[in-house]
């Protein structure tokens, strides 16, 4: 007889069962890794869909750099006018 061997090594269909939740779950923790590492993310957020999200998001960051003050009123104007 041969104990030991198999799936889940003595525990059974309880065993196989933790082995591929196990594994799912270190496959899942790779590709989350590798989508925050590369800039990806679900649904679209921080990713222009084509309807010029990023120009929106673009012009916001300038209006809040000149409102604070960074930039002077022709360094927005000028910035303003690239991003058109």
């Amino acid at each position: 007889m041969m104990y030991g061997y198999g799936l889940g090594s003595g525990f059974g269909f309880f065993g196989g069962f933790m082995m591929l939740i196990f594994w799912g779950l270190i496959i899942w923790a790779i590709i989350a890794l590798v989508r925050g590492v590369s800039g990806g993310g679900c649904c679209g957020i921080g990713h222009g869909n084509g309807n010029g999200q990023k120009t929106d998001n673009a012009m916001n960051i300038l209006k809040e750099r000149y409102a604070k003050g960074e930039i002077s009123k022709e360094d927005f104007e000028k910035m303003k006018k690239d991003l058109q």
